[in-house]
């Protein structure tokens, strides 16, 4: 099997860190300076590991693998949530690339290729999943062009100013991939509450949500009287309250669901709101049960236009199914696993989106998890320990050779 270098592996991940760096965590969101930094960086660690590497037109960093064999595409994302953490996506790029370098180096792996890839913005500063959507084929040209950031800034010329937009994109090329394989912090505590420290990913969660609207009327808080108001506010608490207890009685045990914006205008404290907005969605790996999640939220929605005196619509849906893995790749990587870490393996389920939901629609994909200190991710807190990081990297490798000589 291809033996990766741990000083290497850890040297190269600390010093992706220092681009953006912002305390023990990292602030490089896609396409600012140090995230066009960092790709440069990463494109010219590709070209020395002997990778043909270049930045794509919309900022993804791609390594094509020169052998003539079989090929295993490996990689995660390098942008971060602002003020986020050191390892999300970037642990599974560097990966990527040690994994391609321990390959090169082994003779029993001659003629095996790794193509690396650092998908861009699948943190959505400006379209969520953007990099590897491209790669795929399934990114429209006008969402590229009305693409903005939450400060206003237009992707289209984020891209001309960092010097991609004139670069061709990156396709898939039919038939090339045995598949994809993405590396990860789990971003959650289970491996670390079960004593665990590889985590075979059986499937990433659907995501489903948007914006309830509700609209009242806006009037004076003291001269109106209660029997007559048409609160917005209220009426948005007491759907919240609702919602709540409606998917208490159809969750499965891995429902989770999130109210995670509110906003009342206009806002005064002398004033009753006559607009509201709570941002919301909810998440499962079953679409059984997102299905019956939708269905009591359409059932609630019909139940509060029909009560009034306010009205709400659901706008901005969002809406993503649930992504299996591949059968095959899970036992490839429980194999490796338990060879390197004897029952320290464990299936589990992401309960967050990965770039591997996107690829899983066009080859055979799967994820490899460590473990999250703490549980801790999107924040500069996020870590894993060296000897976690470098066990995850090396079963990972052995995990791809599997792949690629079965």
């Amino acid at each position: 099997m291809p033996e990766i270098d741990p000083a290497r592996l850890i040297g190269d991940l600390r010093r992706l860190a220092e681009f953006g760096r912002h305390g023990t965590g990292v602030h490089r969101l896609s396409l600012s300076e140090p995230d066009v930094a960092a790709r440069h960086w990463l494109r010219d660690r590709m070209a020395e590991a002997g990778l043909e590497a270049r930045i794509d037109g919309v900022g993804t960093v791609f390594g094509r693998s020169r052998a003539r064999g079989p090929v295993l595409l490996m990689g995660s994302h390098s942008d971060t949530q602002p003020r986020g953490g050191w390892l999300d996506g970037a642990m599974g790029v560097i990966y990527a690339l040690e994994v391609a370098r321990a390959f090169a180096a082994d003779p029993a792996c001659a003629g095996l290729g790794i193509d690396v890839a650092s998908w861009i913005d699948e943190e959505s500063t400006f379209l969520g999943f953007l990099g590897s959507r491209s790669f795929v084929g399934e990114l429209k040209p006008d969402e590229v062009a009305r693409a903005r950031s939450r400060d206003g800034v237009v992707l289209t010329d984020a891209l001309e100013r960092a010097g991609f937009a004139a670069q061709p994109p990156v396709r898939l090329e039919p038939g090339r991939y045995k598949g994809y394989l993405e590396a990860h912090v789990e971003q959650g505590g289970t491996l670390e509450r079960t004593g665990k420290r590889i985590g075979v990913v059986t499937a990433i969660v659907g995501i489903r949500g948007g914006v309830l609207v509700f609209e009242g009327e806006q009037n004076h808080a003291g001269t109106t009287p209660m029997n007559l108001r048409k609160d917005a506010g209220v009426a948005l608490v007491e759907f919240a309250h609702a919602l709540r207890r409606a998917f208490e009685q159809t969750a499965g045990p891995h429902t989770v669901w999130t109210f995670g914006r509110i906003v009342l205008e206009p806002g005064s404290p002398s004033v009753i709101p006559g607009h509201a907005e709570l941002t919301m969605q909810f998440r499962d790996p079953d679409t059984v049960r997102l299905d019956a999640l939708s269905a009591r939220l359409d059932a609630l929605l019909a139940e509060t236009n029909a009560a009034g005196p306010c009205r709400v619509v659901l706008t901005q849906p969002r809406r993503t199914e649930p992504a299996p893995m591949d059968a095959g790749f899970q036992d490839r990587i429980e194999q490796a696993g338990e060879r390197r870490a004897p029952g320290l393996v464990a299936r589990l389920h992401s309960a967050a989106g990965h770039d591997a939901m996107v690829l899983s629609r066009h080859m055979p994909s799967a994820m490899l998890f460590v473990p999250s200190i703490g549980g801790i991710s999107h924040d500069v807190a996020e870590d894993t320990s060296e000897a976690d990081l470098v066990l995850g990297c090396q079963v990972a490798a052995d995990a791809a050779a599997a792949i690629l000589k079965a």
